[in-house]
């Protein structure tokens, strides 16, 4: 940083503050005395804003830029600022509380009749800010104009005969006097001036227009405030028309507006994420054009109220006061509708799409989990990327159910969504969202409740799959215990016993002659072994039946063939999973039974299909029916089952 102009943007910053503080002290002094004009306190906060607003914003500007002419702006335009306040005090002091303690008085009469300082530094911001430039070539014969105009004018006051109020009586000591011929410009440059104002507000909307990203949020700022200043003059016109001066109100918002143009350039240079403009100004419309129908609302009713009822009467004002009352919430909501289609459609065209959706939502049309793709098109950002947060167990998912354990990385940034404060799901999204804070908030906050409907649904869906994994690795581990009973009875208790019917055999074929009174016994003893193995056999096809290996129509067949009556199976030969066929036959095994045992049918039909992906089964009799779903009811053990 150089030290010159760190010094001089000090220095300039320092003299304005002095200048103002010695203005307040002169006019406690000229109060003292009783002078006119003198004495408003009140006003004193708005003085001290409007001098050090400029003066301590611009000074480190200056001082960390000096090439670039805003900071000098703000620091020069306090001191001329402060210079303006100051006259005025200095001149009652010196011309009329104390005659002749200070000299100069006349010059400083003089000083402060220049109330074009008011205005020249801002216009000088609005032409050139944020760069230090004008917005285009385009433009130079608009700020050539301005700054003829305020020179123009700032001329036609140093060269009148007298000065203005409230030192009218006061001659001018400038040297020089504008011809009286000439006399008529002073209208007209004063209009020129005032039409400066605007052609400055327009030149910051034309930048604002074509600026993106950082630059378009720090003209916002200045945008909103420099709009001001002619309301401002506005207000100072009426003001002065109908009571013959300025009022101190009006005094006090023009010196605010000062303060506002110097916090938006400061605001804008350092911190133009942390306070939202954009919102700032679409209340600020939203709230005046309420106001002003409101406003005419209350005299329209009130005016035919005292036609009906009578002038003076207090059933008018009372009748008004009820109907602005129940017109202000339509009447506002109107308002914002027509502000966000006029001046912000991007938002107004996202809240309109997430309404509708949520809308579809309630009326069954559309599914929850749609609403990552609506918040994506809502917020114009393809890459969008809603994340739900699942209560349970913090899981990430996506409206799949997919988890994520991680992002990539990739450009996109996360914000976080909320619904009654707490953390629901996350948005990831691109970094030019980051520049529209208003409208990601209201689409997130207007979708909130379809995002919180569609994680609890994800997070339901996830559970529901957990327990159908559960459930099948169930059925997966009791089919496998069948087949382990299946081996170890066919290996084990079977083959010894087979065995042993050899070895009884092989004796009862040894045995010497005069032991053969001994064979009947073997023999009933190899029959017993051979009906031992029969029902080891049945126990073990009961376990799983063989015929499950060559697939469930087999199966099937071989239970319909042993089916106390008859039974009609329709049956896939598609083959499945081995644990789904086990499942599947005993179930239709069970349901058989059940059919058979209570329903007294004539025939039973089994149908085995597979659809979409799903075995589907269908045992159905013409017996006395009656069955329901119930605990501990043969049905209830078959949904068990599955």
């Amino acid at each position: 940083m150089q030290i010159a102009p760190r010094l001089a943007a000090r220095g300039l910053a320092l003299a304005a503050l002095i200048v103002v503080a010695a203005g307040l002290v002169l006019d406690l002094i000229a109060a003292e005395e009783h002078v006119p004009g003198s004495g408003s306190v009140w006003l004193y906060p708005f003085l001290v804003a409007a001098i050090a607003a400029p003066a301590v914003l611009g000074a480190p500007i200056a001082a960390r830029h000096p090439h670039n002419p805003i900071g000098w702006i703000l620091v020069l335009g306090a001191l001329s600022l402060a210079a303006v306040l100051a006259a005025s005090p200095y001149a009652w002091v010196a011309l009329e509380a104390h005659p002749g303690s200070l000299p100069g008085g006349t010059w400083a009469a003089l000083v402060s009749s220049l109330w074009p300082a008011f205005f020249a530094w801002p216009l000088a911001v609005a032409f050139v800010f944020p760069d230090g430039r004008l917005p285009s070539l385009r433009w130079r014969p608009y700020a050539l104009f301005a700054a003829c105009s305020v020179a123009a004018l700032v001329l036609v006051i140093v060269t009148a005969d007298r000065l203005e109020d409230p030192f009218s009586d006061v001659t001018n000591p400038f040297p020089l006097r504008l011809p009286d011929a000439l006399g008529f410009l002073r209208l007209p440059v004063w209009l020129a001036m005032f039409a400066s104002l605007f052609v400055g507000a327009a030149a910051a909307r034309t930048r604002y227009k074509r600026s993106e990203g950082v630059e378009r949020l720090q003209l916002l700022w200045l945008a909103y405030a420099v709009v001001l200043i002619p309301f401002g003059v506005i207000c100072f016109l009426f003001w002065s028309l109908l009571f013959g001066e300025p009022g101190d109100a009006v005094v006090a918002f023009l010196l605010g507006m000062e303060a506002a143009v110097a916090i938006a350039v400061g605001v804008a240079v350092t911190r133009y994420r942390l306070y939202e403009i954009d919102r700032l100004i679409n209340r600020t419309l939203v709230y005046a054009i309420v106001t002003a129908a409101l406003g005419l609302l209350y005299a329209g009713v009130s005016l035919l109220a005292g036609v009906a009822v009578g002038r003076g009467s207090t059933w008018g004002t009372a009748v008004a006061a009820v109907v602005m009352t129940i017109a202000f919430t339509p009447l506002r909501a109107r308002a914002q509708a027509a502000v966000d289609w006029r001046f912000d459609r991007l938002r107004y065209e996202g809240l309109r799409r997430v309404r509708a959706f949520v809308d579809d939502v309630r009326e069954g049309r559309r599914e929850p989990e749609d609403v990552g793709a609506v918040v994506a098109a809502a917020l114009r950002d393809p890459s969008a990327e809603l994340l739900f947060q699942l209560p349970a167990s913090d899981t990430i998912t996506d409206g799949r159910g997919r988890v994520f354990t991680g992002f990539p990385d990739d450009d996109r940034v996360v914000t976080n969504v909320r619904h009654r404060g707490q953390v629901i799901a996350l948005l990831r999204h691109g970094r030019a969202l980051l520049d529209r804070p208003d409208l990601l908030r209201s689409v997130l906050a207007a979708a909130s409740l379809a995002i919180e409907i569609a994680r609890l649904r994800v997070e339901v869906r996830l559970q529901l799959a957990e327990v159908e994994e559960s459930r099948a690795r169930v059925v997966r581990a009791g089919y496998e215990e069948r087949r382990r009973l299946e081996r170890d009875l066919h290996d084990g208790a079977q083959q010894r016993l087979v065995t042993l019917g050899i070895v009884l055999r092989r004796m009862q074929r040894s045995l010497p002659r005069e032991a053969r009174i001994l064979a009947p016994a073997l023999d009933s003893a190899v029959d017993e072994i051979g009906r031992a193995i029969d029902d080891l056999r049945t126990i073990a096809a009961g376990v799983r039946p063989p015929r499950l290996d060559e697939g469930l129509a087999a199966a099937l067949a071989d239970l319909a063939r042993g089916a106390p009556v008859p039974v009609d199976v329709e049956a896939t030969g598609e083959r499945l999973p081995p644990e789904v066929e086990a499942a599947a036959y005993f179930v239709v095994c069970e349901a058989v039974t059940n059919a058979v045992k209570h329903g007294s049918p004539s025939s039973v039909r089994v149908r085995a299909v597979v659809a979409d992906g799903e075995l589907r089964l269908m045992v159905a009799d013409d017996g006395v029916g009656g069955a329901t779903v119930a605990e501990g009811t043969g049905l209830m053990g078959l949904s068990d089952r599955v």
